[in-house]
């Protein structure tokens, strides 16, 4: 039995007041993948069938490049947050939890860098 009350137990164990914030990223970048993926699968669609040269010529506009590359971190950002949350929720153990955590934000930059710079390099030559 012990003599702390409700909120002495509490204490300490409360928002960090990062919740709202994370949450609002999420939808964030959710909403902008949605025109953003729509505009990937039509330029996949219509792409599809033409020679190597006239896909390179197309995605070679600074407009497409631009596109591409918000589409790359809006989704690696988008699957960051989502897998903090799954990873938060389900992984009880707490060392276990920040490694994981670790792991997956480290592979998420460097497989978002990797998209990044193969567009650039698609773009610009290699």
């Amino acid at each position: 039995m012990s003599l702390n009350t409700p909120l002495k137990n509490a204490r300490g164990l409360g928002s960090a007041k990062d919740g709202t914030g994370h949450w609002s990223m999420q939808r964030l970048t959710a909403v902008a993948l949605i025109p953003l993926s729509l505009w990937i699968a039509f330029t996949v669609a219509h792409m599809a069938g033409q020679d190597y040269e006239a896909v390179l010529a197309y995605f070679r506009a600074p407009f497409h490049i631009s596109m591409f590359v918000l589409f790359v971190f809006a989704a690696f950002y988008h699957g960051a947050l989502g897998l903090q949350v799954v990873i938060e929720d389900y992984v009880h153990n707490e060392g276990v939890k920040i490694g994981v955590m670790i792991v997956m934000k480290l592979g998420m930059a460097l497989l978002g860098t990797i998209s990044v710079v193969s567009i650039l390099r698609a773009a610009f030559g290699s």
